[in-house]
């Protein structure tokens, strides 16, 4: 079953998200790993929140520990972090793919 991951990042900044994404190899607006269905982010006002849809809870764990070590090295403090997870019911794509 698909999953919905709600990630809430107080004191995370889209210049360190910038950063950490590209470190772990990853192009803006490119592609996610296999599996990974669909990413987004926006700043909030106290951090950023970044919103993810994966095929299964077991590849996105494999993805999340890869990014917070990429987080890690950059100083990130982790610690204040709040995730959410949901069970995916449906899912639409517009033919629009690039903002």
């Amino acid at each position: 079953m698909a999953i919905a991951v709600e990630i809430d990042c107080p004191g995370v900044t889209l210049e360190q998200y910038d950063e950490a994404l590209a470190n772990g190899g990853f192009l803006f607006g490119g592609v996610l790993p296999p599996d990974g269905i669909f990413h987004w982010v926006a700043e909030t006002e106290d951090g950023i929140r970044v919103v993810n849809v994966w095929a299964s809870r077991a590849t996105f764990d494999d993805f999340a520990a890869k990014a917070a070590d990429a987080f890690r090295r950059l100083g990130v403090d982790l610690t204040s972090i709040k995730v959410e997870f949901f069970e995916v019911h449906n899912i639409l794509f517009g033919t629009r793919r690039t903002l």
